[in-house]
Parts: C-alpha cells; sequence; structure tokens
C-alpha cells in the first residue's frame, strides 16, 4: 500500500552497539561503569507489550537490523517509508554530558545502522532534554541531513514542556522544518501519575494519556502555539478517545478566564486542531465503526490522524494494522495524505524523486 507508517521502533541491543559513535571517554566510561543496558521502564523488553511474540527472535529479542526490520514492517505491508523513533532510555540519565553524549551516538547509530541500510527509513532526532543548548545543538547538527524528519521528546519529563526554558528547542525545529513529536514515556523524575508512584505496569501504560494531555495544555497555555503558529506537534502512542473530552473541558474553562493567557487569542480546539496530529495506534475505541466516526466528528478534523503500526509494540494481531472501527474512505487520507502535509522533508523528497 502507499503508505507513510509513522511510528516504528528500532531496537537498541545494548549500549555496546554505541561504542563505535562514542570518544574514547565515554566508551571506556561504558566498560568502567559496567554499564551493558538503556532500557526504560515505560518499555520493558520482556514485556508482551513492548514486542510482539511472533515478531521476536529466537532470543526472544526484537528484530536486529534494518534488514530484519524492513522486512517484517515495511516489506510485509508493502509500506513506502518508516519513520524511526528509537526509544532507548537516554532520558533516564542524571548526568547531563553523558545523556548528552548518549543521544548523539544513539543518533548516529540510528543513521549508520538504519538510515544508510534501506532508502526507505526516515528517522527522529532524538533529543537529550538534560539540557535546552545540547537540544538546539543536536538539531544543528543533524537537521543537514533529510533523512532526520522531525525530533523526538517524551510525553513525560522532569517540567512541561511548554515552559519557556524549552522555547529555544522549537525556535530550532521550526528554523529545520521539523515537526515535535512526543513519544509516550517518562524520564521517571516524577510520578506517572497526579495521585502519586504506582504499583503496576499497567498503571503506568493507561496512565500516558494524563500525560500527553498535561502536556498539550502545557504547550497550549505556556503559549508555544501563539509564539510558534507553524510548529506542527505530532503525539504518538498516545491513544485518540481522549481527546475530545479533554478539548472539551480545557475551552470551556478557557472561556472563562481567558484573561490570565491572553495570548491564546483563538479557542482552543482551533488552535489544536491546526497544529497537532496522533497517531491511530493505538486508537483506544471498541472496533465499532459508528462510535468511532463519532469520536472523530466529536475531534472536528480527519487531518489530524496518523498511521503508524507502532512495530514492535504489541497494538495488534497478525496483518490487521489499522483499526477496524476506522471508516474505510479515511484510510488513504491516514495513511498518505495526513502523513505528507505533516512532514515537510518527506514530501520533499517525494517530489524531488519524481521529478528525477
Amino acid at each position: 500500500m502507499d503508505a507513510i507508517d509513522c511510528d516504528i521502533h528500532p531496537w537498541l541491543p545494548g549500549l555496546a552497539a554505541l561504542s563505535p559513535y562514542l570518544d574514547d571517554f565515554w566508551r571506556d566510561q561504558i566498560v568502567e561503569r559496567g554499564m551493558t543496558q538503556l532500557d526504560s521502564q515505560s518499555y520493558p523488553i520482556k514485556a508482551p507489550l513492548s514486542v510482539r511474540a511472533d515478531w521476536r527472535g529466537a532470543d526472544g529479542m526484537p528484530p536486529r537490523g534494518a534488514e530484519a526490520l524492513a522486512a517484517q514492517a515495511l516489506d510485509r505491508w508493502g509500506t513506502r517509508i518508516g519513520i524511526l523513533n528509537p526509544l532507548a532510555g537516554i532520558q533516564l540519565l542524571l548526568n547531563v554530558d553523558m545523556a548528552t553524549a548518549f543521544t548523539s551516538a544513539l543518533n548516529d547509530w540510528t543513521r549508520a545502522e538504519w538510515l544508510d541500510r534501506d532508502a526507505r527509513l526516515r528517522a527522529s532526532i532524538v533529543l537529550p532534554l538534560q539540557s535546552v543548548d545540547a537540544c538546539v545543538a543536536e538539531i544543528e547538527r543533524l537537521a543537514p541531513d533529510p533523512r532526520f524528519v522531525q525530533v523526538l521528546v517524551l510525553a513525560m519529563g522532569e517540567t512541561p514542556l511548554g515552559r519557556r526554558q524549552n522555547w529555544p528547542i522549537w525556535e530550532a525545529c521550526l528554523r529545520h522544518n521539523l515537526p515535535l513529536a512526543i513519544h509516550a514515556g517518562s524520564s521517571y523524575r516524577n510520578p506517572v501519575t497526579s495521585v502519586g508512584w504506582p504499583s503496576w505496569y499497567l498503571e503506568d501504560y493507561v496512565a500516558q494519556a494524563q500525560g500527553f494531555s498535561s502536556t498539550l495544555a502545557s504547550l497550549l497555555t505556556e503559549g508555544v502555539f501563539s509564539k510558534f503558529p507553524t510548529l506542527k506537534v505530532v503525539l504518538l502512542e498516545s491513544g485518540v478517545t481522549w481527546l475530545p473530552a479533554f478539548l472539551w473541558r480545557l475551552q470551556k474553562t478557557w472561556k472563562g478566564v481567558r484573561f490570565e493567557i491572553p495570548w491564546v487569542d483563538r479557542p482552543p480546539a482551533e488552535i489544536i486542531r491546526d497544529q497537532v496530529r496522533l497517531s491511530v495506534q493505538p486508537l483506544d475505541a471498541p472496533e465499532d465503526a459508528g462510535i468511532v466516526a463519532r469520536i472523530i466528528d466529536q475531534i472536528g478534523s480527519e487531518y489530524m490522524l496518523l498511521w503508524a503500526s507502532d512495530f514492535p509494540h504489541m497494538q495488534f494481531e497478525g496483518d490487521q494494522h489499522t483499526h477496524p472501527g476506522l471508516p474505510e474512505a479515511l484510510h488513504a487520507k491516514l495513511r498518505w495524505d495526513n502523513p505528507l502535509a505533516t512532514y515537510d522533508r518527506i514530501r520533499t523528497s517525494i517530489l524531488e524523486g519524481a521529478a528525477a
């Protein structure tokens, strides 16, 4: 099918894989400190949700390398372009210098081991939010490579993403025509729920929707969307069905207290429809076309939704990669038209390829 998969996860098998992309000091530190993995609690490697059973190799691990991933996530469905979103736990590191070095190595690993090996792959620039300056520097370093099509952060970090200290990052995104992708996950500096630390992984995963709504509220109320009105924000693995109630409550309350945020000078739902996009994996809805159609109607836009497989996470079985409740008439828009309208760098590369 003619499709752009907006959320594919390459697996980092261990810190040793980053060694070729680190300088001598940090390469030695991996050995001296006995560091082996950078897995996050958000996606424990042995959890069934993290990797679908039939996508695990004989060793129980996800696919290793671009060839194996392409066979399962691209060739299987005839996907034309896939965007890689590495989820190694660099956001968990407390040492700013280490986080910066490992993040740069992760991005270089993605470029060398994945992008250079399959022309259909694109990737996100993973950012070390431990340092705003380091984030801007990493964008400037990698933006000249058009195969990097967005920047990537997690939904829950040390502070809300809308805070003014982060604005130089979003300014750099605009300067290089890069959407801001926000993926489910946490740096675990704060509890993932508003009432404290949970006991179970189930609580953690379900609470991600709360994290996304808080992050989206921060971007709006702090003025990010007003300051950067052409910035596109892509929510990955956020779910979708929480959005209508969130928009309703946000806009209702804004009408009463809009004087405190005068820079939000038009209805919040209208701003969010213009600048925010969501992947439809998971959709978090029953397999009922009527219910799904009603949710899309409540969101008020068919242009906000992007197709994604979320490979290799276990969001569906077999080849049912699109939620059965999504109207067939929307499939081409979700898989192709909406991603092209979101990712200018992909659209440009396709136009240039057609011209050639």
